[in-house]
């Protein structure tokens, strides 16, 4: 358990990590800062596309062994990143580093093959949990050693994570997990990445490019288009990527759309409070540097730890269903009460912990609810596919509250920021989006868990 937390940590840490480097980007790398703004882009477009992938090659070879590549992949990247002094080699490296988030959901179906249901609330919780707390620690560490140290540093510390992962999931994680076998659809992952690349990329950019550009609305339309192609191939296939009609069942149909609300929900927070706190007071804002706004945001990852130990005795008590319901109302809660506050450091600091309570409620019932409404032999693939749900709303947060917090300004001296009004609009449409999340969560079945199968023969891989 500990050890795939620490490997979730890891994965998110690689996320978020070059976030405070991104007004320095251009000039450490000598380009403009369109191109620079690559490096967080292709990052998250890696990650959206291996991890449903990672996921049903862990079902088909072995979930280990998947988490083992990726990690391996993740070394090799912060590596290549960290020696490189050109913007061509950190792109490579950052697509590398985004496999890293994929071994979150494979951490969530190895804790189901083996543990003891009366212990997997709680170690799913926990390993969920590791994406805030990752991605927590990453900004006030990169800040720091960024000012102190220098930004190879950045990279140097993700090696040395990714290292230390790999060698203690070598040593502890057992070996024996359930496994499919069959033949990998390599026309699905294509069609799937060809699909996703285009829907991401447009939500990702829209705001930069412009919503009604071609540059956004030619991989937009393709995208979609490619992604329907993809379920219908999918349909017909006897070993799909993803088995659509396990997907189309109304529990993790209704779970993987509330997923995306509350990925929504939880990224919102990295996007409206950092502003906030870095806006000059003249301006209506905190007057924070970057590396004091970040150690405001980084106690909500550690209650996001906190809280799955909580978290796992009350998913055994009133059920997952009701445990994302409760998440999505205390995250909610926590951004209606921020309307009512003249918002001040202590107040977005403890704001930002509800929301994290909440969060990892949510996020400790997601998995609960897949795992018991698919087989064991597709929860790789199944996990993968909400954690991409997950990646969908996080996307979409940063685009949606982007645009909304650059639609009512105000001119400070020689700086744009967002306006008073323009803070309150995004933080109803968080509000709004977690309502909708609560209301999908009523929607939700109780079902009862589907039988395990028996466990595989061990791997003779690794």
């Amino acid at each position: 358990m500990a050890v795939l937390a620490i490997a979730g940590v890891t994965g998110s840490f690689m996320m978020t990590m070059v976030i405070p480097l991104q007004p320095q980007l251009p000039v450490l790398l000598d380009a403009s800062a369109g191109d620079t703004a690559w490096i967080v882009t292709v990052t998250l477009l890696v990650s959206a596309i291996v991890t449903p992938i990672a996921g049903k090659l862990g079902d088909m070879y072995g979930k280990r062994l998947m988490i083992l590549v990726l990690l391996g992949l993740v070394l090799m990247g912060s590596v290549i990143a960290a020696l490189a002094t050109t913007l061509g080699p950190v792109l490579f490296a950052r697509a590398l580093q985004g496999a890293g988030l994929a071994v979150i959901p494979l951490g969530v179906s190895i804790l189901r093959d083996i543990l003891p249901t009366r212990e997997l609330g709680a170690a799913t919780a926990l390993v969920t949990a590791s994406v805030g707390l990752g991605s927590s620690l990453a900004q006030p560490i990169s800040a720091f050693l960024a000012e102190h140290v220098g930004w190879h540093a950045i990279f140097w510390v993700g090696a040395a994570l990714a290292a230390v992962c790999f060698l203690l999931v070598r040593l502890t994680v057992p070996v024996r997990t359930r496994r499919s076998g069959g033949r990998f659809d390599f026309a699905g992952a294509v069609g799937l990445a060809l699909g996703l690349t285009g829907v991401l990329l447009a939500v990702s950019r829209g705001n930069e490019w412009g919503w009604l550009s071609p540059s956004i609305a030619i991989p937009l339309v393709g995208g979609i288009l490619a992604l329907l192609l993809w379920g219908w191939f999918e349909l017909r296939r006897a070993n799909p990527l993803v088995d659509l009609r396990v997907t189309a069942r109304r529990p993790v149909l209704l779970t993987n759309v509330a997923s995306i609300g509350m990925g929504f929900s939880m990224f919102a927070g990295n996007i409206i409070f950092p502003r906030l706190l870095q806006q000059p007071e003249g301006a209506g804002g905190l007057g924070l540097s970057l590396f004091e706004a970040s150690l405001i945001m980084m106690p909500s990852g550690f209650f996001a730890v906190g809280t799955s130990f909580v978290a796992g005795r009350f998913e055994r008590t009133i059920g997952p269903k009701r445990l994302l319901l409760a998440g999505a109302a205390v995250v909610g809660g926590s951004y209606l009460t921020a309307t009512f506050l003249q918002l001040s450091v202590w107040h977005v600091c403890v704001l930002n912990i509800g929301a994290a309570i909440g969060a990892g409620f949510a996020f400790a019932a997601m998995p609960a609810l897949i795992n018991r409404s698919v087989p064991a032999s597709q929860t790789g693939a199944a996990n993968g596919l909400n954690a991409l749900m997950r990646s969908l709303g996080t996307s979409s947060a940063a685009a949606v509250l982007a645009a909304v917090l650059s639609a009512n300004t105000l001119i400070y001296g020689q700086l744009v920021v967002p306006s008073a009004d323009a803070y309150h609009a995004a933080i109803l449409i968080v509000i709004g989006v977690a309502a909708l999340s609560a209301v999908l969560a009523g929607f939700i079945p109780r079902t009862r868990p589907i039988p395990d199968e028996p466990l595989a023969a061990p791997e003779s891989i690794v």
